[in-house]
């Protein structure tokens, strides 16, 4: 799905560009700055508060210490939230850098692999990492991190590369059809389409009209019915955009005998 523009990656997209996916890092890359920080100001008050005066030297040294340590924090949250990951219809970027800014991109079509992976910290916190190759050559963006809700992303970019829609589709029929279409040695029943449903069509019924059509059949019941008051099912292939109207029955072509 296609989100809103950021101000911010005005300058960096096309007229035109579709984002497709935008989105700072994962919060858990900036976890362990803030983490430090936080530890710091424990042990800055408990050394203040437990030196004795003698060693006013160390108490300072200690709060200087942790002063650098949360600016170089700020510092960091700062960097995090200014950097972006983005996919639109056509690219990958990857901007990043406070001062000196940089941008790194890999257009769609140079992605000739991408690998998915999630660490078990990764499975906790909801981030993970893909890498990208690209038919053996070198590229600004190879590798991105700390990419939040990574399940999602990587399907909405998948999508966008195959150029397909990324739905959840309800699969009627048994364990044994859904199976088969995972493994690829058997069509699955596809879910009726929603423009043809019937609410006099109850699920027990659906499954037992499929089931009486043979495991192969892959017809649609719908709610008409012929002059003989049988259900009228329909191909799945009927079921696309743009389908031409049925053919009817196929003429059947004997072969001519030896003259």
């Amino acid at each position: 799905m296609a989100r809103r523009r950021d101000p911010a990656l005005e300058r960096y997209l096309l007229d035109g560009e579709r984002v497709v996916v935008a989105m700072h890092q994962h919060w858990g890359k900036v976890a362990g700055p803030v983490a430090a920080a936080v530890a710091g100001l424990v042990l800055a008050v408990w050394v203040h508060a437990s030196v004795a005066p003698s060693w006013a030297m160390v108490v300072r040294v200690t709060w200087i210490a942790w002063l650098v340590l949360f600016v170089w924090t700020l510092w960091q949250l700062f960097e995090w939230r200014h950097d972006w990951f983005v996919a639109t219809d056509k690219r990958l970027l990857l901007t990043y850098g406070l001062i000196s800014r940089r941008v790194a991109m890999m257009p769609l079509t140079k992605v000739t692999d991408m690998s998915y992976s999630r660490s078990i910290p990764g499975r906790i916190l909801g981030y993970g990492q893909f890498i990208m190759e690209s038919a053996g050559q070198d590229q600004a963006l190879h590798d991105i991190s700390w990419v939040p809700d990574p399940d999602h992303t990587y399907r909405a970019i998948c999508a966008e590369m195959f150029g397909v829609d990324d739905h959840d589709r309800v699969q009627v029929g048994n364990d044994d059809d859904t199976a088969a279409s995972t493994t690829g040695e058997g069509p699955a029943h596809l879910a009726p389409d929603p423009s043809w449903s019937d609410p006099s069509w109850s699920d027990a019924s659906r499954s037992a009209v499929v089931e009486d059509h043979g495991s192969h059949s892959r017809a649609i019941p719908v709610h008409r019915r012929d002059a003989e008051g049988r259900s009228i099912h329909r191909s799945d292939d009927r079921r696309r955009p743009g389908a031409g109207a049925d053919t009817g029955p196929l003429p059947v072509i004997r072969p001519r005998g030896d003259d």
